[in-house]
């Protein structure tokens, strides 16, 4: 038996992961700003800020085996700040893996992200594990994640005896999922740049969530793409959901946003055209051969079952 604590552990991953590790021995210990309805019966509910002190405080009371570090800004709030963002994404993993080496956590899982390789040309092709990490500063969800990676990298060549899982992870979807990338598939009509190379690479919250508790249990350390097989382009994502694409050229997109959003008429600036672009594709081999889990769902069943979910 294991004691593992979870933070983030409110979140759409967090309550898939606690819902596979409370059919297991493990002693579980969710901790989030709040709890939710429908928690496992057998977990334990610790509030934990990791912005502050609490991930210290906690992690030192309760000395789990293993941490799941899931807490994370994947959709800001209206009216976020990057410097909120960065205090969670960025200060809040350090404070965890602080207090992980302190304490002498014995496994730190973290959910990282595909957009930690950035958005590049290079990006046409399918990325390995070994491909550099690029996370652009003006997306401050790649760039944070590529921080909190750099950061992760330095403690393993310092603190080798603290294992570590690091999850590259690509669009997560299920039934009912809302986000700014759905936000997107809601659109009447789709957007994309003539010339863009990369495809949506999509992963089942009860994939990841398989992926994530098999991390925390016998899984090898390491680190390693997540995500179904295949990608799905935009042309795909049209024909599927039966509405028009609209291609533009990137010039003129990045023109039009560059008046747009200063009016307050778009929440976005020309840099964000790079998304529309360069979205990185994840090569899931090491997945498969090293980690020994091959997602139940494709990158287009997984789109196939969010569709279904929205009457389309």
């Amino acid at each position: 038996m294991s004691r593992v604590l979870i933070t983030g552990a409110s979140g759409l991953v967090g309550r898939a992961v606690a819902s596979v590790l409370d059919s297991s021995d493990h002693e579980l210990i969710l901790t989030d700003l709040q709890p939710y309805e429908g928690m496992p019966e057998n977990a334990v509910f610790e509030r934990l800020d990791v912005t502050g002190t609490d991930a210290e405080a906690v992690i030192g009371r309760i000395k789990p085996d293993v941490v799941i570090h899931l807490a994370s800004i994947v959709t800001p709030s209206k009216g976020s700040t990057r410097e909120f963002e960065y205090s969670v994404d960025v200060q809040g993993s350090e404070n965890v893996l602080q207090a992980c080496l302190t304490h002498s956590v014995r496994r730190l899982v973290v959910t990282s992200s595909g957009a930690a390789y950035g958005y590049h040309p290079r990006n046409k092709a399918f990325l390995l594990e070994d491909s550099p990490l690029e996370g652009n500063e003006a997306f401050a969800y790649a760039h944070h994640k590529r921080l909190v990676e750099e950061r992760l990298e330095k403690a393993r060549a310092e603190h080798p005896d603290l294992e570590q899982v690091v999850l590259r992870v690509g669009t997560v979807l299920d039934v009912g999922t809302d986000n700014q990338i759905t936000a997107l598939f809601r659109r009447p009509k789709l957007l994309t740049v003539s010339g863009a190379t990369g495809g949506f690479v999509f992963i089942w919250a009860k994939d990841l969530a398989q992926v994530v508790a098999r991390a925390a249990a016998a899984g090898p350390a390491g680190i390693y793409n997540v995500a179904g097989d295949g990608q799905v382009s935009m042309q795909a994502l049209a024909k599927r959901m039966n509405k028009p694409l609209r291609t533009l050229p990137a010039w003129a997109l990045k023109a039009a946003l560059a008046v747009a959003k200063p009016l307050g008429l778009s929440r976005y600036g020309p840099e964000q055209v790079r998304f529309l672009q360069y979205r990185p594709m994840l090569d899931n081999r090491a997945l498969k051969a090293g980690f020994g889990y091959t997602p139940e769902l494709t990158s287009a069943e997984v789109f196939d079952l969010w569709c279904k979910g929205e009457g389309l």
